[in-house]
């Protein structure tokens, strides 16, 4: 330890012991364990047995009123447990997210993606970093606590959800009927990434988000590329066309008007990324590529985190099977996300792609638009008492002052709750830029995880102050 409070020296003791941290491990491993893919109908019963076992552990870290939450309309449950003994200190609520991205594809993992696997320094599984391996950070520093001094320093709020992977879409209703349930004095939030090993950061700026699906179909049905090649304009290459026409060769977004609310970058802004960010190289290096792309005139760093972007995702049609099918497909599919920085609106965006969808789709195929998710971008106050408690925190558990960033992902959460509830939120996050968030072979480094508790220890009591 390098500096303490002394209310959390009890706490952080328990943390170190080897049993406790051997023992964690493998509850952290029956986590991972359920495929919470909240994106695939077929794993709607591993989202509910999930949410019954967490429902269980926050019980039996001696957290009261736990229950699970019903989803709205049908949707993933949430899972709630709270205590409230601390009077006359404020109220912190702790998100976190059990659903978790598809593992597509399975032959990339070089291990099963749903048995949590230690290699090295680092446990890999899919959920490891994003986000089941982070909030459980918060639940061991919570049993740190009520292990050894049977009470916290403030009163603590958890919230457990399992939509957030697919965007949250019945988060606004949800808070609604639970705002009175979720009122807090402040939120800590970790599922975000440092900016390296050893260089803690804290996010002040998260990128907003339009989820899109778009179809371009054809004839009635799959016809014969024999008898109507040249005669019949294939769904697939109007996509392409589409999609090609989405970007300027120079890597700038095509879509007019796209630029028109985006907020002009303060010239201090940029000189601290400059500063304190991955350089262009650095980045390459780490995703092993030759050469960047995309809107010129900026750093790769400002292009991930505070330039608007559009990537499609995922593509689809036609036959991919094996061998050889002669055919033209009926339909293609592809889908797009949109990251949206300060003063664009996720309607007002949609209304723009879909205008300029339809001056790209060509008269003899038919394209549609359907919006399957959008939130706002949030850039969230940097002085208030519940940031500088996580900065001492960092200071006290890695010896450095953490970095203020803002990052280019989005957590819809972030927005409703700044949006409806008007509390302070802290990003706080200990993944690393290499944890293979959403991709394969994901993981958490297993001293983050140790780190981000002790971390979460002194945060607690120095906000419990």
């Amino acid at each position: 330890m390098l500096g303490f409070t002394p209310k959390a020296i009890a706490p952080l003791s328990y943390s170190h012991r080897k049993e406790q941290r051997s023992r964690w491990l493998s509850q952290l491993a029956e986590l991972i364990a359920f495929p919470t893919i909240s994106a695939q109908p077929k794993h709607r019963r591993d989202l509910q047995a999930c949410a019954q076992w967490l429902a269980r552990h926050l019980a039996e870290l001696g957290l009261h009123h736990v229950q699970i939450l019903p989803g709205i309309r049908g949707s993933a449950p949430s899972v709630y447990g709270d205590w409230l003994n601390a009077a006359g200190k404020p109220t912190l609520l702790l998100y976190g997210h059990y659903d978790v991205q598809p593992v597509d594809p399975l032959s990339a993992w070089q291990t099963p993606p749903f048995k949590a696997t230690i290699i090295g320094e680092n446990l890999y599984g899919r959920g490891a970093s994003d986000d089941k391996g982070q909030f459980f950070i918060h639940l061991k520093a919570i049993e740190s606590y009520l292990r050894t001094t049977g009470g916290l320093p403030l009163n603590i709020k958890v919230w457990l959800e399992g939509e957030e992977e697919i965007s949250s879409p019945n988060l606004c209703a949800f808070l609604k009927r639970e705002t009175s349930r979720l009122k807090a004095d402040a939120v800590l939030v970790s599922d975000t990434e440092m900016l390296g090993r050893d260089r803690p950061s804290i996010i002040y700026g998260l990128r907003g988000n339009l989820s899109c699906e778009l179809e371009v179909t054809g004839p009635r049905h799959d016809v014969h590329s024999g008898r109507y090649g040249g005669a019949v304009l294939n769904p697939l290459q109007a996509l392409s066309d589409i999609i090609s026409g989405l970007h300027d060769r120079k890597g700038r977004v095509a879509i007019p008007g796209f630029y028109q609310q985006v907020r002009k970058l303060e010239p201090t802004e940029r000189q601290t990324i400059r500063c304190c960010c991955k350089r262009d190289q650095q980045i390459l290096d780490d995703l092993d590529l030759s050469a960047g792309w995309g809107e010129p005139g900026y750093s790769l760093y400002e292009r991930m985190t505070i330039r608007p972007a559009l990537t499609i995702n995922g593509l689809a049609g036609g036959y991919t099977g094996l061998g050889s099918k002669a055919v033209i497909p009926n339909r293609g599919l592809a889908r797009l996300s949109i990251r949206l920085v300060p003063d664009q609106n996720p309607a007002n965006v949609a209304q723009l792609l879909q205008r300029h969808i339809q001056t790209l789709t060509h008269p003899a195929v038919r394209s549609r638009l359907k919006i399957t998710g959008g939130a706002r971008s949030v850039l969230l106050p940097k002085n208030h008492p519940v940031m500088t408690a996580a900065i001492k925190a960092i200071k006290q558990t890695w010896g450095v002052t953490p970095v203020f960033t803002r990052s280019g992902g989005t957590i819809p959460l972030v927005e409703q709750l700044d949006r409806r509830l008007g509390v302070p939120i802290v990003l706080l996050g200990f993944g690393l830029p290499d944890d293979n968030i959403h991709a394969p072979n994901e993981k958490i480094s297993l001293s983050n995880f140790f780190q981000g508790i002790e971390t979460v220890i002194q945060f607690l009591a120095e906000y419990g102050r």
